[in-house]
């Protein structure tokens, strides 16, 4: 996964370097320019200049990147992910609609664990059209620890399930068709007892409504009353749910923590270019000391959370168990990316607030995911327990 160059210094091989700066270049000379005219909170693209967008993606090899290839996603594994995550991101909508939706949205890679007619109908379609699904997972009772927090259950009647309760934080649900809903089938309190279900938006007994929050692209609740959902529709067996999601939402935090990377960056350079531009008392701002220490902090924060990021990824492609790799990543890349992006706004000032600028927006985005995929107290919990419990292993 990592390779040397002639020189000796460490450096990605040459076709991850090659997709990154194609994944660039679209960004910067397609997206970005798509994007500008949308009012500062948009979140997504009028259909005549997305289409051809999703196109081009589709030809550049960007389609779907963590779905399988023989499904008819890109098929990448975590590097590549990745590296695209971190370059897809950096747009005004980036943080949670990457490229602009310009790249498709991959569904929950759990759905590919189900039978091959599951596949067939609810992912494939998906996939081809670049739609959009929800995972339903999280409840009022808790989400950090879903496996024993879920409470919403689902009764075996006949060929159907009965379900019942409420998910909360759910995005997606007002732009998704279907998503996979996590609901306990069986006595158990913990993780053993919860299945998990491929549930339509039509299926009788379905009800949902936004709930606003400071993005503009709103989580939602989801209500199920008497819902009923076939049997057919159940993913794995009865309290499998967990054990088929384990993995993908371990690995679902690699291009998570690298997303919020790439909009660091991409702060970074505004301020960088600002610096260099602004004269106050005399002299541009990036030759004041204190302007110049807040860029470098900024710098080096970025190279340390992107190198973590990498040797998760690495890692994760061998085969290896990344559960505490995973959460230093995310805790750590959230946490920096939310200062740097702070201290661009300081750099720029009033600027920096307006809605002119990318930032504010950046700024209140940036701010959730400390707390989605897990707060960042769940996930040093997780490093912890691994450092305190005896089984250590070497990094």
């Amino acid at each position: 996964m990592s390779a040397h160059n002639s020189d000796g210094a460490w450096e990605l091989p040459h076709e991850f370097r090659q997709m990154q700066t194609t994944a660039r270049r679209f960004m910067r000379e397609r997206i970005v320019p798509a994007e500008a005219p949308l009012p500062h909170d948009a979140y997504a693209l009028p259909d005549d200049v997305l289409k051809p967008l999703q196109e081009e993606a589709r030809r550049l090899g960007f389609w779907n990147v963590e779905s399988p290839a023989e499904w008819g996603g890109a098929g990448l594994n975590l590097l590549g992910q990745a590296i695209v995550a971190e370059e897809s991101s950096q747009c005004k909508m980036g943080l949670y609609i990457a490229a602009c939706h310009a790249f498709g949205w991959d569904p929950p890679n759990a759905i590919f664990l189900g039978r091959k007619d599951q596949i067939e109908k609810y992912a494939v379609p998906t996939l081809n059209a670049g739609s959009k699904t929800f995972v339903a997972i999280s409840e009022a009772s808790g989400g950090s620890d879903p496996g024993r927090a879920i409470k919403t259950r689902a009764e075996k009647k006949g060929d159907r399930y009965i379900l019942n309760g409420t998910k909360i934080w759910i995005s997606g649900v007002g732009q998704s068709d279907w998503g996979l809903v996590f609901a306990r089938t069986g006595p158990s309190k913990g993780r053993d007892g919860v299945t998990s279900f491929i549930v339509e938006k039509k299926f009788k007994g379905f009800s949902y409504k936004p709930i606003p929050v400071i993005r503009s692209y709103f989580p939602y609740e989801i209500n199920f009353e008497d819902c009923e959902v076939p049997e057919e529709n159940r993913l794995g067996a009865e309290g499998e749910g967990f054990k088929l999601a384990e993995t993908w939402l371990i690995h679902a935090r690699i291009p998570y923590a690298a997303a919020v990377i790439g909009v660091a960056r991409a702060a970074l350079d505004l301020a960088i270019e600002w610096t260099k531009q602004r004269e106050t008392f005399g002299s541009k701002l990036s030759e004041k000391q204190a302007i110049q220490w807040m860029i470098a902090d900024s710098e080096i924060e970025i190279r340390a959370a992107r190198l973590l990021v990498y040797q998760a990824a690495w890692k994760g492609d061998l085969g290896q168990d990344i559960k505490v790799d995973a959460s230093i990543c995310k805790v750590y890349a959230t946490e920096i990316a939310g200062k740097v992006v702070d201290r661009c706004i300081q750099m720029f000032g009033g600027l920096g607030v307006a809605r002119e600028m990318p930032l504010e927006r950046w700024h209140r985005e940036m701010r959730i995911k400390r707390i989605g995929e897990g707060p960042s107290e769940v996930h040093r919990m997780v490093v912890a327990r691994d450092l305190l419990g005896g089984q250590r292993k070497k990094a």
